[in-house]
């Protein structure tokens, strides 16, 4: 097992230690609704572009949109779009075996965060993300990738200092501003994401006899926008549509069918016919 580079850890701590600030700061409307909207914005671009486009090739898009969404996702402090497609793609491969860092099977609080505080967590595996390396900005963005959260907490400072001039009825600063937009949204955002590292291979039901434990979740499904329909998606990764049925509530599909009207983005794959049935569960599987 890896060991913790401590190193990591402390800015890790320092990260849950801010959220401490709201018992200084207070909270307004406006910083919860500031809080929830980089919340929203931010789960759509690691669901949608993170693991969907990045990861899993599921639709095209333009370089534009492609990298617009790239710096959206790094913001949300889950490292740059190289790292988290190399790391998603070696889940798949290895999928709760001993070189999955990231299986329930090593424990639920290494599998929750731990592995992403390890030098092999932290390291971007480039030979697996070839066909994203050979664009100069991702891997720019990926090199740097710490510099879009500070730029995203710096404005968020600013703002709530200029709102506290200019608009004083919102009750609102920049110190309370950045702890809820910043801190808090990012907090909830990264330990809602990994529920399906930790929780989504251990609660929920298997449609789909796959070679791994994962499972669906219609409580997970609608915290991270449709990624919970997880054994749905180990059962065919390729799709953009990880909820198969129509009473599984799949946002991000939403979203992405709403942007190919739009003509954003085009060419979403589907999952065939005759993958989409359920199979039954075989004996001695997971």
């Amino acid at each position: 097992m890896d060991r913790i580079d401590w190193l990591r850890v402390l800015p890790f701590i320092a990260l849950h230690l801010a959220c401490l600030g709201v018992f200084w700061v207070g909270t307004s409307w406006f910083a919860v609704a500031t809080a929830l909207a980089l919340y929203a914005v931010r789960m759509f671009a690691i669901t949608g572009f993170y693991h969907r486009y990045f990861s899993h090739r599921a639709f095209r898009t333009s370089r534009a949109l492609q990298f617009f969404f790239a710096v959206v996702g790094a913001a949300s402090v889950q490292r740059g779009p190289l790292w988290w497609a190399a790391h998603h793609r070696h889940h798949h491969r290895h999928a709760d075996t001993a070189q999955d860092i990231h299986s329930p099977r090593h424990g639920f609080w290494r599998s929750h965060m731990g592995w992403f505080l390890t030098p092999r967590g932290f390291a971007t595996q480039h030979e697996a993300v070839k066909d994203l390396t050979r664009f100069p900005e991702l891997r720019l963005l990926d090199r740097f990738d710490i510099l879009v959260p500070v730029l995203l907490a710096v404005c968020l400072y600013l703002l709530g200092s200029w709102l506290q001039r200019v608009h004083p009825t919102l009750g609102t600063s920049g110190p309370q501003l950045l702890i809820w937009g910043f801190f808090v949204s990012t907090l909830v955002l990264f330990h809602i994401t990994v529920t399906i590292n930790s929780l989504a291979h251990r609660w929920g039901s298997r449609r789909f006899a796959t070679r791994d434990d994962s499972r669906n979740n219609a409580l997970l499904a609608l915290l991270t926008f449709g990624e919970g329909w997880h054994n749905n998606h180990h059962h065919f990764p390729g799709s953009a549509r990880q909820g198969f049925t129509w009473w599984e509530i799949d946002v991000t599909f939403y979203v992405l069918r709403l942007m190919s009207a739009l003509g954003l983005v085009w060419d979403l794959k589907s999952v065939p016919a005759s993958m989409r049935h359920a199979r039954p569960h075989v004996a001695g599987t997971p």
